[in-house]
């Protein structure tokens, strides 16, 4: 009977080495990176509905649909940061970072920069999708106008038309825009006012690295995608998908300009939007836990990801 031919003892005693030196090199760079990012003393998490993990298990303070598996709360169990303290809520617009919020008379949460202390060395920051709003419904209110809108024109941009002012125009015998409301929001008040919230929290904790994390792909840029799979139509997905676009510009550049680092989630989730097979974004009917045109678990678990990689 053969018996398997043994490998030569210096073949053997390559691999050993070989398997050593992978080995050491793999702890030098779990090493590095845990040097890299160093433990913080006090995390603090301020935030809407996209940072609070809203309806993602489990679900605590009320109102503000905070989850335990917010990337917040992964973040600070990655760094095994000394204290932690999640201030976010679903509905927040950024005037709660100053003032407490209120739903439907019912004060839900204190002023969220009431979290920040002198002590705090590490905030992860996720705002301005709800001004985007109007009315105090924030991103709700252009989900129900989008949806509303397909029902009556499921071959047009109703939503479109809506923010962006569309109308016909008889001289020139064609569908012409006016000012756009979204994007016009995004320079106006939502930059400048995430601008002053940076201040006001370098002001509070001098110490504290700050990021601003941008808005998830929520939409994808080719509308067809969307056909039969949400109830959107899609010239309207492809318009909201450039607002979000215009949104994250807007937030980058306001990172930049105010001593924060952008943590940018729409290029890690990009393929895992509402209409893609493989969702880490929820739709109008969510397939696993999550309020809908959210992150599900999956995508608040990329979202820390990203956060975590910006801090290397």
């Amino acid at each position: 009977m053969l018996r398997p031919a043994r490998k030569p003892r210096y073949l053997r005693s390559s691999t050993a080495l070989a398997s050593v030196a992978l080995g050491a090199a793999l702890a030098l760079t779990s090493t590095s990176a845990q040097a890299a990012t160093p433990a913080p003393k006090h995390l603090v998490a301020l935030g809407d509905s996209y940072a609070a993990g809203a309806g993602v298990p489990g679900q605590s303070a009320g109102l503000c649909l905070r989850s335990d598996r917010n990337y917040g709360h992964l973040v600070a169990t990655a760094l095994k940061a000394g204290a932690y303290t999640d201030v976010t809520c679903a509905a927040a617009k950024v005037k709660a970072m100053t003032q407490p919020q209120y739903d439907a008379f019912i004060r839900v949460n204190d002023p969220q920069l009431d979290a920040v202390t002198p002590d705090t060395d590490l905030v992860t920051l996720g705002i301005g999708g709800n001004d985007l709003a109007a009315s105090d419904l924030g991103l709700g209110e252009l989900v129900a106008t989008c949806i509303a809108g397909a029902v009556v024109n499921p071959l047009g941009t109703p939503c479109k038309d809506v923010y962006h002012h569309g109308y016909w125009d008889w001289s020139s015998w064609s569908w012409q825009y006016g000012n756009d409301d979204l994007a016009e929001r995004i320079t106006s008040s939502i930059a400048p006012q995430v601008a002053d919230t940076l201040r006001r929290i370098h002001a509070k904790a001098p110490r504290a690295r700050v990021l601003l994390v941008g808005y998830p792909s929520v939409l994808p840029a080719d509308g067809r995608s969307c056909i039969l799979r949400q109830p959107v139509t899609p010239g309207d997905v492809e318009y909201m998908h450039g607002v979000l676009d215009k949104l994250n510009a807007a937030l980058k550049s306001t990172a930049a300009a105010g001593g924060a680092t952008y943590v940018d989630t729409a290029t890690p989730t990009a393929g895992h939007d509402v209409c893609s097979d493989d969702r880490w974004i929820e739709g109008a009917l969510p397939g696993s836990p999550a309020v809908p045109f959210h992150p599900n678990a999956t995508g608040e678990k990329v979202m820390a990801d990203a956060v975590l990689a910006a801090l290397r």
